[in-house]
C-alpha cells in the first residue's frame, strides 16, 4: 500500500473491527469459533489483482477483517504489501490452504467437544474466540488472553507435525488454547530460560493430550522414544541457557539429526510426572495450568532424567 494511504486504511479497520464482522461464529457451549474470513478470502482468491495491488487487498479482504483477524494482523505484522507479496510467491501455499479449508467443518466440532471438556479439567478456564484466517504464510498460530488466531495457509502446510489436516488443527488449536490460560504465557520475555520455556509449551503440550487424547507435537515422542535418558540429562545441563538461542526451543523444524522445539516434549514429560504423582488429579491440572515459578514446579513434579512415564 501506499504510505499516503496508510493512516486512512488503519483507521478504518478499527472500525471494521467489530462483532458483527464475525457473524459466522457457531453455538457453542463454550467458545466461538470464526472461520468468517477465511470464506471470504477464497470468495476473493481467483482475483489476479489481490496478489498484484496491495490497496485491492486491503480494500476487499483486510478492511472488514473479523476482530480475530485485526488482532491477528497486529501480533504477525500482516499488513497489505506483505500478504500481497506472500500471494505472489507462494501460490501453492494459498492454493493448498483452499483445498484444506474444506476440513474445518470436521475441525469445528471436535473443537468444541476439546473446548467442554477443559471446563470439565479446568473450571476455571476462559473462553475467549478462536479464530482461523488468512495470513502471511509466516504463523499458524498464535493465543493469548484475548483468543487463539489460526493462520489457516500455515497450519495447513505444517504438515510434518501431523500429517492428517483434520488432526493437526484439532490438536495444535488445543495447544495454543491451554495458552490462553496460562499466566505465564501472557508475559513475552525474549530472555525466558529454557526451563521456563519448555514447562510453559510442555503443560500446553499435557492439557491438550487430556483434551483431544494427543499432543499437538506427535513427531517429538516418536524422535525421542528410546532416547529418554540421554536427552533428558543433556536438557538439564542447559535448561539455564536462553531459550531462542537454544536447540530445545523456537528453532523451527531443527536440523539433521535434531528435531525443532524438543522442549515441548521434556516439558510434557515434567508435567506429566508432576500429575501422575499428585493424588489430586483436578488440583493438579490446575497447578500445571498455573504454574508461575518453573523452577519450583521441576523440583514438586519428581522427575528424573530418563524416568518410566
Amino acid at each position: 500500500m501506499r504510505r499516503a494511504n496508510m493512516h486512512a486504511w488503519l483507521g478504518a479497520l478499527i472500525l471494521a473491527s467489530t462483532p458483527a464482522a464475525a457473524a459466522d461464529s457457531a453455538d457453542t457451549s463454550h467458545v466461538a469459533i470464526t472461520t468468517a474470513d477465511v470464506d471470504r478470502f477464497f470468495r476473493l482468491y481467483d482475483d489476479p489483482a489481490l496478489a498484484a495491488d496491495p490497496d485491492v487487498l486491503a480494500a476487499r479482504y483486510l478492511a472488514t477483517p473479523s476482530p480475530g483477524l485485526a488482532e491477528f494482523m497486529a501480533l504477525r505484522r500482516i499488513t497489505p504489501e506483505r500478504l500481497a507479496k506472500a500471494l505472489r510467491e507462494k501460490p501453492g501455499v494459498f492454493q493448498g490452504a483452499r483445498d484444506c479449508a474444506g476440513k474445518l467443518d470436521d475441525v469445528r466440532p471436535r473443537l468444541v467437544s476439546a473446548t467442554d471438556r477443559l471446563a470439565e479439567l479446568y473450571p476455571a478456564a476462559q473462553f475467549p474466540p478462536i479464530t482461523i484466517a488468512i495470513g502471511r504464510a509466516s504463523s499458524a498460530g498464535v493465543g493469548n488472553a484475548q483468543g487463539v488466531y489460526i493462520g489457516l495457509e500455515s497450519l495447513c502446510m505444517a504438515k510434518f507435525i501431523e500429517a492428517d489436516d483434520t488432526d493437526r488443527f484439532v490438536h495444535v488449536i488445543a495447544h495454543e488454547y491451554v495458552h490462553v490460560q496460562q499466566p505465564l504465557a501472557q508475559v513475552e520475555d525474549r530472555d525466558e530460560t529454557v526451563l521456563r520455556a519448555a514447562l510453559v509449551e510442555g503443560a500446553a503440550e499435557f492439557v491438550a493430550e487430556r483434551m483431544t487424547g494427543s499432543v499437538a507435537y506427535p513427531l517429538l515422542h516418536q524422535w525421542a522414544k528410546g532416547r529418554e535418558k540421554e536427552l533428558e540429562t543433556a536438557f538439564l545441563a542447559e535448561k539455564d541457557g536462553k531459550a531462542l538461542e537454544s536447540r530445545w526451543l523456537y528453532n523451527q523444524q531443527g536440523t539433521d539429526g535434531w528435531p525443532g522445539d524438543l522442549g515441548y516434549w521434556v516439558g510434557y514429560r515434567v508435567a506429566k510426572a508432576y500429575y501422575d504423582r499428585a493424588p489430586d488429579k483436578k488440583a493438579a491440572i490446575k497447578a500445571i495450568i498455573e504454574m508461575e515459578d518453573p523452577a519450583a514446579f521441576l523440583a514438586e513434579s519428581g522427575w528424573t532424567p530418563g524416568m518410566t512415564l
